[in-house]
């Protein structure tokens, strides 16, 4: 409702989408691409060094004008932007004042400082227009109406918001119902489902498992609630996992967006279910985390780690940003890449001196299952040597001693080391994987158990968690 009070901000809106429109269906070809790039990145550049003292500093040295109009000249130009910058720089690296933003979020916090994570009309504009597009082919197959539960957290998180947004732009009814709230729970949940019918949802991999769990041991049958679609974000997920997680909710599950806080959506899924990028939004590279040597991405995939350029004048662009994340990745036309989140750089294992991605490991502990989709793994050397010990939440295929070693066996082909599986408690830490991490979730690294900050985050959120 609020546009039709800013005439300047709708007509902004209907120019851009009909840009968007352009790109995304092909009107747009590479050449012409790198040309709207180059004059998006020069006007970020001048944005950013005129309002942020941090990139003031930071790019004072850069003249925009000395590349002979080259895009990638330019680019490789420009400095870094790391995850420890963003937390030491905080307010001063926005490019816009917070009085000009119409919302304020930040990161969790859980290991550090919070980092701010304003947003403008403009930020909320570009990604929620990019959104709502790839969405569409999802939600609108059958011309079907939909009552879609969004359990994203609320506390200066974007989640409610975003999905608010896109939804309303597409028709559909939205109920915020943050299961973790003390005045939510699973139990409000369930009866919010069925006494709303509500047809879709959005969540991380945890909480569909969590709400599985809670339907199984209350005596009502997940597939019977009429969930058709659930859209699932926030955490590494992996196909195997995905697809235990499908079939017992007899829902299509969809691994529905990469983003963060500070980056805002930087791919997102169409009824392909494959996570796509933005370029007309972004601008992407992929380099070697140790070496910092910039990766081509051609036709076959290959792993490093994200960068991206913001070409928006969000209220926080970021130049160079070193997302911390791995990812392997292809391109697929219209200087797009298909992209599969694996890990972050952090929570690259090194197994008898070989790195392993969490990515590989998850989706090797579920290849075999298909009623299991919780696990919690420690890590220990034993006489020089590493070996994994993997505990698998009970369900009754897990009473099958074949499969437990059939499972054993695959993991310790694949991985080339001792692997030792049992059927356990997992604990409550695997809840935590969205506020924390991946790895302090379901890793305890008991070669350096002095070194687990992350971990010692995520056992106090549990805690806190335990204490409501």
């Amino acid at each position: 409702m609020y546009s039709i009070f800013r005439s300047d901000l709708h007509e902004l809106g209907l120019k851009y989408l009909t840009e968007l429109k352009q790109y995304m269906s092909g009107e747009i070809d590479i050449s012409a691409l790198e040309k709207i790039q180059y004059e998006k990145l020069k006007k970020i550049i001048h944005y950013a060094k005129d309002g942020s003292s941090f990139y003031s500093d930071r790019l004072n040295a850069i003249n925009s004008n000395d590349d002979n109009n080259n895009l990638s000249s330019l680019i490789e130009k420009l400095p870094f932007t790391t995850k420890s910058d963003l937390s030491k720089a905080g307010n001063t690296i926005s490019s816009d004042s917070l009085s000009n933003a119409w919302i304020y979020y930040e990161t969790t916090g859980t290991t550090g400082p919070s980092t701010p994570c304003p947003r403008n009309e403009i930020d909320s504009l570009v990604n929620n227009s990019f959104l709502t597009l790839q969405y569409e082919s999802i939600f609108n197959q059958e011309g079907k109406q939909h009552i879609i539960g969004v359990m994203g957290p609320t506390e200066l998180h974007s989640t409610g918001d975003t999905f608010e947004d896109v939804f309303r732009s597409l028709g559909h009814t939205v109920i915020k119902m943050w299961p973790r709230s003390p005045v939510v729970g699973m139990h409000r949940v369930l009866r919010l489902i069925q006494d709303l019918k509500i047809t879709a949802l959005v969540c991380t991999p945890a909480v569909a498992a969590e709400l599985l769990k809670y339907c199984r041991d209350n005596g009502c049958n997940p597939q019977k609630l009429g969930i058709e679609i659930i859209l699932v974000l926030g955490e590494l997920i992996t196909p195997n996992r995905l697809r235990n997680l499908s079939r017992n909710w007899g829902a299509k599950i969809y691994n529905c967006m990469y983003a963060s806080q500070e980056t805002s959506i930087l791919a997102a899924c169409n009824d392909t279910n494959k996570l796509i990028t933005i370029p007309f939004n972004n601008y992407y590279e992929l380099i070697c985390p140790f070496t910092h040597q910039k990766l081509n991405v051609g036709d076959n995939h290959v792993a490093g780690e994200l960068v991206i350029t913001h070409l928006y004048k969000g209220n926080k662009p970021l130049i160079r940003y070193r997302t911390g994340d791995m990812v392997r990745c292809k391109a697929i036309g219209l200087d797009r890449w298909e992209i599969e989140p694996i890990g972050r750089v952090k929570d690259v294992l090194v197994l008898n001196n070989t790195n392993v991605y969490a990515f590989d490991i998850e989706n090797a502990v579920f290849e075999e299952l298909e009623y299991c989709f919780e696990y919690f793994i420690e890590i220990n050397n034993i006489s020089g040597t590493d070996e994994l010990k993997i505990t698998l939440e009970p369900s009754d295929e897990l009473n099958d001693a074949l499969l437990i070693n059939k499972i054993k066996e695959k993991m310790e082909s694949k991985f080339n080391m001792k692997v030792n599986v049992h059927v356990g408690d997992v604990g409550g830490l695997i809840g935590t994987a969205a506020m924390v991490s991946w790895k302090a979730a379901r890793i305890h690294d008991l070669r350096d158990d002095n070194n687990n900050i992350e971990r010692n985050s995520a056992l106090e959120i549990m805690k806190k968690r335990a204490a409501k």
